[in-house]
């Protein structure tokens, strides 16, 4: 559907479906991706296996199972998952006549779940080395001022990615009758 706006220049508007897709289509290229950084965990762990760990990582080894980037692999995988569902749900909604059309946020929640995947990828793996050129070794050496930084920064992230789960999670809410 498209309007046209002022000085005639045509706006498009997406449909619920056209949302749905967009989940759908962000959400399975990201699953891809997040199952190919998956191998970065594992060449952690094999190359991890020769350095020298101080003890008190040993004693919170727990902490994603001694990899720095796991955080990262599994928001890609799980939140891409999560986007698919959300798609499903609006496609459903709309073919039902439930849901009728998006606000210009449920259009815009698509793009922040993909943008906050992508940046905690950024942060994760990225943003590790730049911390790490200024507390080298946080991680491994559990020094609390690299590792608040680096992890308040993929908190950020996610914080994204669940912005746009919380809108999408408000249309579906509102068409499904639960206000």
């Amino acid at each position: 559907m498209t309007i046209t706006a002022h000085a005639g220049v045509e706006v498009t508007l997406a449909t619920p479906a056209d949302v749905g897709i967009r989940y759908i289509r962000w959400g399975l290229g990201l699953f891809v991706f997040g199952l190919v950084i998956g191998f970065v965990p594992l060449a952690h762990y094999m190359h991890g296996s020769f350095e020298p760990v101080e003890e008190t990582f040993l004693k919170n080894v727990t902490l994603w199972w001694g990899c720095a980037f796991t955080l990262a692999v599994y928001v890609a995988q799980l939140g891409s998952l999560a986007m698919v569902v959300i798609g499903l749900c609006y496609i459903v909604l709309a073919r039902d006549g439930a849901m009728t059309s998006a606000t210009s946020i449920e259009r815009l929640a698509p793009t922040l779940c993909a943008v906050g995947i992508l940046a905690e990828f950024l942060a994760g793996f990225a943003g590790y080395y730049a911390v790490a050129a200024v507390w080298p070794n946080f991680y491994y050496a559990a020094i609390p001022h690299g590792k608040v930084t680096w992890l308040a920064v993929q908190g950020v992230c996610i914080a994204i990615y669940l912005l746009g789960v919380i809108y999408a999670y408000g249309g579906i809410r509102k068409a499904a009758g639960h206000r």
